[in-house]
């Protein structure tokens, strides 16, 4: 008995440095020196899925390094639990962490389009969403599924993209349901 309660506390003391070290790093996201930024995000990234969490919890710091390197880091791991998050990030008044947004939604693949396509359809109105929303089809409209992608992007290349884009969307992921 005394064991598994040594053992018990143990894991519980492991898991609360971890938690430790990982609130460190993305507290060195923020740092002024550009080589603590790096090292943090290259660790967060070796962390793998144990810092999509807190990394899509940076993704709405105030600070925009810390956006930035939050988007870069998540583009690196490309953890379909990120995609939400990276949708989000789309909306960022910061160009450079709406493109790493994309490039990370590009990464993760196909498990992205469909929070992607529901964006675009909750969210006429958004150019930075529409313009994220491009790179992302763009880039993955290639082999089977640009049947299904190629009428979304030539509605947000239209000058009615607000008004043609969320009915493209939505029969895109009609079309998908179906596949």
């Amino acid at each position: 008995m005394k064991e598994k309660q040594i053992t018990a506390r143990n894991t519980s003391r492991t898991r609360k440095a971890k938690t430790a070290k990982m609130d460190d790093l993305i507290t060195d996201l923020s740092s002024k020196d550009s080589i603590t930024r790096i090292k943090a995000r290259e660790s967060l990234v070796s962390s793998r899925r144990r810092a999509v969490p807190p990394l899509l919890k940076a993704l709405s710091s105030k600070d925009q390094w810390v956006r930035w390197e939050a988007a870069k880091a998540l583009s690196q791991i490309h953890d379909p639990s990120s995609v939400e998050g990276l949708v989000s990030a789309l909306r960022d008044k910061m160009f450079d962490v709406r493109w790493l947004a994309a490039e990370g939604l590009i990464a993760i693949g196909r498990k992205s389009l469909v929070p992607l396509l529901r964006a675009l359809i909750d969210n006429p109105d958004s150019v930075e969403i529409r313009e994220g929303a491009h790179h992302v089809l763009h880039d993955m409209s290639g082999g089977t599924i640009k049947k299904i992608l190629r009428p979304v992007l030539n509605a947000l290349e239209s000058m009615e993209a607000p008004l043609e884009a969320p009915l493209a969307a939505k029969s895109a992921l009609d079309a998908l349901d179906n596949l």
